[in-house]
């Protein structure tokens, strides 16, 4: 009965920070829109950055609790869990094509930053020195690439770019700040709750924090990725589905990786090191399928090849 109550509370934690996160945006767009920012600024920050709210919530939360495993493998499983699942699931769907910028400049910045959580994770694997982990001023390095490449995709941001039609729920400032609140408090209260929750059932279950973070806090984590992109190729806006995807796991290790390593730092253990070679190997896969390929969409065949390499993975994982 207890490894169920753990369970309950770690889909709990997952089904309230995703809820936080939805309103906190409609909350938030609906302030920018009454300040007269653009929906197209809004839809490449506040929306795009919402979608990454359970994360951040989950990784703020391991990093004070010291739960480091959960924190890297969340964003790991979040992130194979985004390209072979989401983008698999899109293109099976519908044939993405990919836009050009994305191509250009979000898909490699994508497979830079899974190689440098590699790289810096493995100090004493690559060059006999250090520690296998990532530290706080490997985190402040991970925040100054995520400031650039904001930087240079503002700089280069053309009208046609982004969700310049974003729906934007239009309120009252009193409502909207209400809605605010109430999201962070249930990005708070579910962070927490996965938290606790995923470090009581992987002991139950017993198993590792970095398997639970890996197979069911990560891809539980990417729902609002899942639904944004689902949404995005539903209404015919498939180029949306993979910048979705691409920018979230840019924001997941960059942002949300090097905060967490700044709180706290964070070892990388050896059964960590596998998933960081599927992070690495699915960012390739993307690159290869879209920026070396002559036919840049994400065709049918491509999206059924990588839920079948998630299949492949999932059972690898848990045998």
């Amino acid at each position: 009965m207890s490894i169920l109550l753990d369970l309950l509370m770690l889909i709990g934690g997952i089904v309230i920070a995703v809820a936080g996160a939805n309103i906190l945006v409609d909350g938030a767009s609906s302030i920018a829109h009454k300040l007269k920012v653009s929906s197209l600024i809004i839809g490449m920050t506040v929306v795009a950055f919402g979608t990454s709210m359970p994360e951040f919530a989950v990784n703020v939360f391991s990093s004070i609790h010291k739960n480091t495993g959960l924190a890297i493998s969340n964003i790991l499983g979040s992130n194979i869990f985004n390209i072979l699942v989401i983008l698999g699931i899109a293109a099976v769907i519908k044939a993405l094509p990919v836009h050009r910028n994305t191509i250009s400049r979000d898909i490699p910045m994508n497979l830079l930053a899974a190689i440098l959580v590699g790289v810096v994770g493995n100090k004493l694997l690559i060059n006999g020195i250090g520690e296998s982990a990532i530290f706080p001023t490997d985190g402040i390095v991970f925040l100054s690439l995520f400031a650039i490449f904001l930087y240079y995709t503002f700089y280069h941001l053309k009208p046609d770019e982004g969700d310049g039609d974003a729906h934007i729920k239009k309120m009252s400032a009193v409502k909207a700040v209400i809605l605010i609140l109430l999201g962070l408090g249930g990005l708070i209260a579910g962070g927490e709750l996965i938290v606790r929750g995923a470090g009581d059932f992987a002991r139950s279950a017993g198993m590792s924090d970095h398997l639970v973070g890996l197979l069911i806090v990560g891809p539980g984590t990417s729902i609002p990725e899942l639904l944004t992109s689902l949404i995005a190729v539903r209404k015919g806006k498939v180029d949306l589905a993979v910048g979705n995807v691409v920018g979230s796991n840019i924001f997941n290790i960059f942002f949300i990786l090097g905060l967490s390593s700044v709180i706290y730092p964070l070892p990388l253990h050896t059964e960590l090191n596998i998933a960081v070679m599927i992070t690495i190997g699915a960012s390739l896969l993307l690159f290869i399928f879209t920026f070396v390929s002559r036919n840049s969409h994400l065709t049918r065949k491509k999206g059924i090849f990588f839920i079948l390499l998630y299949l492949a993975y999932i059972i690898y994982m848990i045998s």
